[in-house]
């Protein structure tokens, strides 16, 4: 068990147990390094809207007209957030992400009130904006307003995830305890998010509350039964509070269900760490 320990403590894996500061293990990639978010919103677009979002991903120096235009001829709230979103995906689309995340936070306050969880969108590409220039301290706070609206809208899966993104940026900061409470929210707003409670466990036990974390990641498997990144925490937890037997069976499941994987060659890893002798 110590051989097994202290491999884990040192490997840098995306599920790891100890990560590095300002990384937290088992955010997806699209998590991790998200892009602002730029689809367009889930609701039914206006044609003007969805058109100048199909430029700005095609033609984004087209679309700077396009938006500005249409900008200067705007006739309510809703035309002015829309145009500024366009905008803003435009300047994401020529890497001037400065002035796509003035953009999005533009849109973001001419949204119509009536609509919030628009205004959520905007203020989370905002965001990730200024996550995708490294600054995390700017994104802080537009992630946490996105989150807010999101909540106030009732949107319980928007919230859960713009909460997840919350803490990413959290725990980035060096702020796991904020993040904990983030992800609390996060799985408050949507019980069924899986990744919520996976996330939640890969903090709890980083901060070695392993009866926490065996709580969350027992819901998690619970919710997505076939995950191997859940199935590879559940392992390593196991293996921290010293239950090698349940350690071994979490492993051996990752390999059943997600064959040639990474993961399943890290639990491969770990199965043959168990089996080594520890040292006297």
């Amino acid at each position: 068990m110590t051989n097994l320990l202290a491999s884990v403590a040192l490997s840098v894996l995306q599920v790891g147990p100890f990560p590095g500061h300002g990384a937290m293990p088992e955010v997806p990639e699209e998590l991790r390094d998200r892009p602002p978010r730029s689809e367009p919103v889930e609701q039914a677009q206006p044609s003007e809207l969805a058109k100048c979002l199909r430029q700005a991903s095609t033609d984004p120096e087209a679309a700077l007209d396009t938006a500005q235009r249409w900008r200067e001829g705007a006739q309510t709230q809703l035309e002015m957030a829309q145009s500024a979103h366009c905008l803003g995906l435009a300047l994401v689309q020529s890497n001037r992400m400065t002035e796509a995340r003035e953009a999005f936070e533009l849109a973001s306050g001419e949204a119509p009130a009536d609509n919030l969880a628009y205004s959520a969108r905007l203020a989370a590409m905002a965001g990730n904006a200024a996550m995708a220039q490294g600054d995390a301290e700017a994104a802080l706070p537009l992630l946490d307003r996105a989150g807010e609206l999101a909540l106030a809208a009732e949107d319980d899966e928007l919230g859960a995830d713009l909460r997840v993104d919350l803490a990413r940026v959290l725990v980035r900061l060096g702020r796991p305890e904020d993040a904990a409470s983030a992800l609390a929210e996060a799985r408050d707003a949507d019980p069924l998010d899986a990744e919520a409670w996976l996330l939640s466990a890969t903090l709890s036990r980083r901060l070695e509350r392993l009866g926490e974390a065996q709580g969350q990641i027992e819901h998690a498997a619970m919710l997505a039964p076939r995950d191997a990144q859940i199935g590879l925490e559940a392992g390593v937890i196991a293996a921290m509070s010293g239950r090698a037997e349940d350690a071994r069976a979490s492993f051996e499941s990752v390999i059943d269900v997600a064959p040639g994987s990474s993961e399943a060659e890290r639990a491969q890893i770990y199965l043959e760490q168990l089996e080594t002798p520890a040292a006297e």
